[in-house]
């Protein structure tokens, strides 16, 4: 299962597909990535296909405008080819419509990549990681933990507020106005919570020996083991085929330069 690979090298296997892909402007090479990308997020990630599509689909509507947006104002240099459609002012050109489709193509494998790294990793274990492995300093870390497990409590205490707002019969003014004003009359408690409870983590850190070095034991060690290396491989692997796949079929377009 990808949620049992090292947070760290998944990032990495995520990040570095996510930035050579950006350097293809054919159709095939992110085709055929993101087919690899499918089947590995339904075959090997557990992530159940309705919570996926509850995020895929309508990042995807934003990707297919911008891909339609970059169709119709493509530059000189892409638009080449035979006219397709020529509408009033809609100009589309057999280079043009392979930019478009190419961005929406790339555009859907960065959704990909980000769901299956954001749906199958736990932060706990990725800011763990990040300071045993990448070496990320402790006092940022911890710092972001604590600063992510406030921020279910401040939505509790926020509904806490409207609760007794609205038992002691606090009107509700409709409109903007009225969301301001809402706003002021829960801003100073939250906030005055959030400092006494910052307060209170700071204690507790500084009680249990946390004073920020590097040089410190793990009771949680997250390790790198034979399964991590043979994801990074894959996916990697991966890219390298869609890229040879292309340029076999003479499709791999780099910045616009055919090969």
């Amino acid at each position: 299962m990808v949620s049992s690979i090292n947070p760290s090298v998944k990032m990495i296997a995520v990040v570095i597909p996510g930035l050579v892909l950006s350097l293809a402007f054919d159709v095939v090479t992110p085709l055929v990535f993101l087919t690899f990308l499918l089947l590995v997020t339904f075959f090997f990630s557990g992530v159940r296909l309705k919570k996926w599509l509850m995020f895929f689909i309508p990042l995807s509507l934003f990707a297919l405008g911008l891909a339609w947006t970059s169709m119709l104002h493509t530059d000189e240099k892409y638009a080449g080819g035979d006219m397709l459609v020529n509408f009033w002012w809609i100009e589309i050109t057999t280079g043009s419509l392979q930019v478009g489709v190419s961005l929406a193509l790339r555009s859907m494998c960065f959704i990909a990549l980000t769901l299956l790294f954001a749906l199958t990793t736990d932060p706990t274990k990725l800011m763990l990681s990040m300071m045993q492995q990448l070496k990320l300093p402790p006092k940022l870390t911890y710092g972001i933990l604590a600063g992510y497990r406030f921020l279910p409590l401040f939505k509790h205490e926020l509904d806490l507020l409207r609760q007794a707002h609205q038992i002691r019969g606090v009107s509700r003014t409709k409109g903007i106005k009225g969301r301001i004003e809402r706003l002021k009359r829960y801003m100073i408690p939250l906030l005055a919570n959030a400092i006494r409870k910052s307060e209170r983590v700071a204690n507790a850190m500084e009680s249990k020996g946390f004073t920020g070095s590097r040089e410190r034991t793990h009771y949680h060690e997250i390790k790198v083991k034979k399964n991590d290396w043979v994801f990074l491989t894959s996916m990697i692997t991966a890219l390298a085929i869609a890229f040879y796949l292309s340029y076999t079929l003479g499709y791999l377009n780099i910045f616009g330069k055919t090969f």
